[in-house]
């Protein structure tokens, strides 16, 4: 597994991070995190073009009793709070209900586990929210989940097939699903809104607006076959720019035949800020072939 971000639009050595955690997988059966809370912007930055606070860190947890591994990418907005409290909390309230519910249970487990953390965080005195996409992997089985507008795209065969449906007030039925609960979307900025406020219709956290914004994620159960090469996590950041298929290109080269997953994920971040990308970009490569 590998791992790229960048506290765009400033991308440079002082404000990215590129780590290949490889070794972790057999090395450490813990958890980690990544706040991100080390970055800083280029010195050639000015204040007028100053990248904001980071807010993606990224979670994971290899070689648990309960799952083989735990992947995700948290990408906060209205500050850093929301994405870091789900990046700590989100995979051990997954594995909680994982551990009280059987095999084919294992969607409403991610499910209430999300939901857990989202009221946990709503307890506490913060504001913001977070987007969030993961990756469960679980006795050869790949259960991808998300809320908002991080994505999950496989790599099958060199085909990219997008895991997950980005959660926007855009889309008809979440529009739908907002409007009869009495709320409204509309075009503000260049961008459809939920009461001219937020771009995303789904996170962890947003207090002021969880009557429409809810934590429930999608999920999607495959079981790991030789076809399904690598699976891509990543924020908006690097989806704005760079479509699924496209990304999947870039990478497999890189993943086949001598793997360099670190490398393909630094092509990823670097050519959606060279495209002009004004948003964090945390991007996760995962290669199946080891849990099959």
């Amino acid at each position: 597994m590998s791992v790229a971000v960048s506290n765009s639009p400033v991308f440079s050595p002082s404000s990215s991070l590129f780590c290949n955690m490889t070794s972790i997988i057999t090395a450490s059966p813990e958890a980690l995190t990544l706040p991100l809370s080390h970055l800083k912007p280029s010195p050639c930055s000015s204040s007028s073009s100053a990248p904001s606070s980071p807010s993606s860190p990224f979670r994971l947890r290899f070689d648990d009793q309960v799952v083989r591994a735990f992947f995700g990418i948290f990408d906060g907005h209205g500050g850093a709070k929301a994405a870091e409290f789900a990046a700590e909390n989100l995979d051990r309230n997954i594995i909680d209900e994982v551990m009280t519910r059987g095999e084919n249970e294992i969607d409403e487990a991610v499910k209430q586990g999300y939901l857990n953390t989202d009221s946990d965080f709503l307890k506490e005195d913060m504001r913001g929210g977070s987007c969030c996409v993961t990756a469960l992997i679980r006795k050869g089985n790949l259960v991808v989940s998300n809320v908002g507008d991080c994505r999950a795209v496989l790599s099958r065969g060199g085909v990219a097939e997008a895991l997950t449906s980005d959660h926007r007030p855009s889309r008809k039925d979440e529009k739908e699903r907002i409007e009869t609960l009495g709320g409204y979307v509309d075009f503000c900025h260049g961008v459809w809104r939920i009461q001219g406020s937020l771009a995303v219709s789904r996170g962890i956290g947003d207090r002021h607006l969880k009557q429409w914004v809810i934590a429930e994620p999608d999920t999607k159960v495959l079981r790991i076959i030789p076809e399904y090469e690598f699976l891509i996590l990543a924020s908006d950041g690097l989806w704005d720019k760079v479509s699924n298929q496209e990304a999947v290109d870039i990478a497999r080269p890189l993943c086949i035949d001598t793997p360099q997953p670190l490398t393909a994920c630094k092509m990823l971040a670097d050519l959606s800020a060279s495209r002009g990308s004004s948003d964090d970009i945390s991007v996760m490569l995962i290669q199946l072939g080891r849990y099959i």
